[in-house]
């Protein structure tokens, strides 16, 4: 098995990047999520309603890189940094409510685990079975996998892996929600798999994995499950 794509995500639910290599640190891949969209209650902009998130579909307009001179959102009608005041009156206005790029502070922007990731074999069963987009970037996960087997991943749960110089702890599965069903980070989803995952998969598509050991990780390094 080998890492075939790298997903870095600078502002949750936006658009992400495509990493050749990606430093891998305590808190997961380095700027990952470190931002998100907060509206004046303080939920973050996501597709979905919780005690966290409320959802804010415009959000999916917009896709954040990382620039030299930090992180650049491009949406419908222009790029800003994020910082400048004119992001967060654009954001505002998509969104027909106050909002603001915030930076992580007590409430976490990941969910269950530091780091994504999701074999190649189970999305294609999902798609061979239900139809649809087998793109990875549906389940926006950070490390997408080449495997044979579908659900491969799931057996990695309570072991170790070792990706490139970085050492990962497979804490769980991870449970989807509307997020899969949507178009975001510029594919069309096509078919929903929401329903058909909740019937014959108990939600569960992709694990999240804890940090070990940090370091560097690439396109092409071999993942091995160690105990």
């Amino acid at each position: 098995m080998e890492i075939v794509a790298v997903h870095r995500y600078p502002v949750k639910s936006m658009g992400g990047e495509r990493l050749s290599q990606a430093r891998v640190d305590r808190r997961g891949l380095t700027g990952d999520r470190w931002y998100a969209v907060a509206d004046a209650e303080g939920h973050f902009a996501s597709g979905k309603n919780t005690r966290r998130f409320r959802r804010y579909d415009p959000v999916f307009g917009y896709a954040a890189v990382t620039v030299e001179d930090g992180v650049r959102v491009n949406g419908p009608e222009g790029s800003w940094l994020v910082g400048e005041e004119a992001l967060d009156a654009e954001l505002s206005k998509a969104f027909g409510a106050p909002a603001r790029v915030t930076a992580e502070a007590e409430v976490p922007h990941q969910d269950a685990g530091r780091v994504s990731i999701v074999g190649t074999a189970s999305l294609a069963w999902c798609a061979e079975r239900w139809g649809g987009n087998s793109d990875p970037r549906r389940t926006r996960t950070n490390l997408v996998v080449a495997t044979d087997e579908p659900f491969i991943e799931d057996g990695w749960v309570g072991h170790r892996l070792a990706v490139g110089g970085v050492e990962l702890a497979v804490v769980g599965q991870a449970p989807r929600c509307l997020m899969v069903d949507l178009d975001q980070d510029g594919i069309r989803t096509g078919v929903g798999w929401l329903k058909p995952l909740g019937r014959e998969r108990a939600l569960n598509l992709a694990v999240y994995a804890d940090v070990d050991r940090p370091g560097l990780l690439s396109v092409g390094d071999a993942v091995r499950v160690l105990d």
